[in-house]
């Protein structure tokens, strides 16, 4: 669900002092983008942009799971099928995904 190298990797990248502002400013922007999924529903190519960035994002901080089913549904978006994207599953595993790594995060840093 969480690939902790790339994490990891984040850090060394950007430091440590400001790897907690990074992390904040993912978890701000990507809850915005998920609150507004469900009005873009009705257009498929703002619904592609927004899982576009969700993927992006979500690889950026190591949040695999979430990068995985946003790809797929990109994709499907892109080809205009947007009857079987679920913005409720979506955020599921963003919500998933965020409980774990908040409460994982020191223990992987640490090591």
């Amino acid at each position: 669900m969480i690939d902790w190298s790339r994490v990891r990797e984040l850090c060394d990248e950007i430091g440590a002092d400001d790897f907690g502002e990074v992390v904040e400013l993912f978890l701000a922007e990507v809850e915005e983008t998920l609150d507004s999924l469900p009005t873009r529903m009705s257009d498929a190519n703002a619904l592609e942009n927004a899982l576009h960035f969700l993927k992006g994002s979500a690889l950026n901080l190591g949040f695999s799971a979430l990068a995985q089913h946003c790809q797929a549904a990109e994709r499907a978006a892109a080809g205009g099928d947007v009857v079987g994207i679920d913005p409720g599953h979506v955020l599921s595993i963003y919500n998933m995904s965020r409980k774990l790594f908040l409460t994982e995060l020191p223990k992987h840093m640490a090591a």
